[in-house]
């Protein structure tokens, strides 16, 4: 089922408001947030009264460059259908985008991604990994607060097994930060 005239005619606001808010951070494709939401789901239920829109199955979300999959997408209004917040979960929920300047793509996992509109934050709970390209940030929860431009990585409160730590089950924190890589000179040119 694609829902994409849920976000053009009944709730256009969410489209731009949802993707800006929840991947302005990673500069992604200045293109994407001027293309079309496609939503797919096995199962998809609007309430107005509550303000409250389900996904359920298989669900993948696409803007330009951006693609998030997960098992559910609940997102919730206000009063004035202004999107108040968004949680796509799964067994790991997924997103890829690709940057400007022609930038390896991001890619981002957890088992909840969270969005909340008013406080301009989102999180990634449960397994949380995001990458580019040799780039890691790994741990239980990450967190980003898009005023502020702010990353809060935290493991969980639990040990991991046999004294070996496990990012994803509650370890440490894991960061890799590459060296950069320097041109060599080739052997051609002449000083």
């Amino acid at each position: 089922m694609i829902i994409t005239w849920f976000f053009r005619v009944k709730y256009p606001a969410l489209a731009s408001l949802f993707c800006l808010t929840l991947f302005s951070h990673v500069y992604g494709l200045s293109s994407d947030f001027e293309q079309p939401i496609e939503i797919e789901a096995d199962f998809a239920e609007l309430d107005d009264e509550k303000g409250v829109t389900v996904y359920i199955g298989k669900v993948i979300v696409v803007q330009g460059s951006i693609v998030m999959t997960g098992d559910r997408l609940t997102a919730r209004f206000t009063s004035e259908r202004e999107l108040e917040d968004a949680v796509l979960e799964g067994r790991l929920a997924t997103f890829k985008q690709t940057p400007d300047l022609g930038g390896l793509d991001i890619e981002g996992e957890a088992e909840i991604v969270e969005m909340h509109a008013f406080e301009n934050i989102f999180y990634l709970t449960g397994k949380a990994k995001v990458t580019q390209g040799k780039r890691l940030t790994q741990g239980h929860r990450i967190s980003y607060d898009t005023e502020r431009s702010l990353a809060t990585v935290r493991a969980s409160k639990g040990n991991g097994r046999g004294g070996k730590l496990d990012p994803g089950e509650g370890g440490r924190v894991r960061i890799i930060i590459p060296p950069k890589e320097s041109v060599k000179p080739s052997l051609l040119e002449k000083d």
